[in-house]
């Protein structure tokens, strides 16, 4: 990747889909997800569209899916194998993450290791509402040691989720296993282990704001939420503790990230602080100036 051409790098964007057309969502999720964002592109991307997506804007971007296959009855995801493939065909503005399902430890373990070693996966995602696992019970610690391991990324979904949001009983997911103060646990635990916080978390923004300024192994994506709707003391805290630990993310396709650059135009960030957000905190984080393979 040319460094020097980009000028933006999203770190939360989502293959929704593969060549076969299927989808990590069954219908009625993608549905009450299209409803509840109204993003207004294409819901279901495979990787080679976010690549031509990303292109166009000189923008590179991190690539991901959920595995929530335990949780959703056995819906399988798009493969992570897949998608880490297909974006090294586009090396010039994909970064691959993996998603293991975190109910199946041994079996999550191994591909953690696979997914790095022999795929170059820069960071894994991990959804606790959508995946329904309490991110900081000791049981899934193995996976988190892989990771730490094999100098992974973790991104956690945190806070509110628009996935299931309208559904009856939001078609069972909670809420609570994202309230990031669960992760201060793995944090602590894991101190070489990089964290990031996805989305404002809300209910919860002031305590990822706490653990970011907290923790030097955890940082905050702004992703998810138009920049319009920021809680004021995130907005405040980008502009000073959190000018080196805040990443820029969309949560595209059901955000785009012009929607989110023009909003976040608007919120008075500092001249200084702007690239640090948009580009540079994210090439420090995601390691883009290494190899893989660590």
């Amino acid at each position: 990747m040319d460094l020097d051409a980009i000028t933006a790098i999203d770190v939360h964007t989502h293959v929704e889909a593969d060549g076969a057309h299927h989808c990590s969502l069954d219908q009625e999720l993608l549905d009450a997800s299209a409803k509840y964002f109204k993003p207004g592109v294409n819901r279901t991307p495979t990787v080679d569209d976010l690549a031509e997506y990303y292109r166009e804007r000189n923008m590179a971007a991190v690539v991901f899916t959920v595995d929530a296959r335990t949780a959703l009855g056995g819906h399988p995801p798009v493969s992570s194998e897949e998608i880490a493939a297909k974006a090294a065909e586009h090396p010039d503005v994909l970064i691959p993450f993996g998603s293991v399902d975190p109910h199946d430890v041994g079996t999550a373990v191994a591909r953690i290791t696979t997914l790095a070693r022999d795929y170059g996966v820069r960071g894994m995602k991990f959804h606790p509402s959508l995946q329904g696992f309490l991110p900081n019970d000791p049981i899934y610690y193995p996976i988190y040691e892989a990771c730490a391991e094999h100098g992974l990324v973790t991104l956690f979904h945190t806070g509110q989720t628009g996935i299931g949001a309208g559904l009856p009983g939001g078609r069972g997911i909670k809420l609570r296993y994202s309230d990031p103060m669960l992760l201060d646990d793995v944090a602590a635990d894991f101190p070489t282990l990089t964290m990031i916080l996805a989305h404002p978390s809300v209910p919860w923004v002031d305590s990822s704001i706490s653990m970011a300024t907290h923790k030097a192994n955890v940082y905050v994506d702004l992703s998810g939420w138009s920049p319009k709707y920021f809680p004021p003391p995130l907005v405040r805290n980008i502009n000073s503790l959190l000018k080196h630990k805040a990443l820029f993310g969309s949560d595209y396709p059901v955000l785009t990230p012009d929607r989110w650059m023009a909003d976040f135009a608007e919120l008075g960030i500092k001249d200084d602080v702007m690239p640090l957000v948009m580009r540079e905190n994210a090439i420090r984080v995601l390691g883009l100036d290494r190899p893989t393979g660590r």
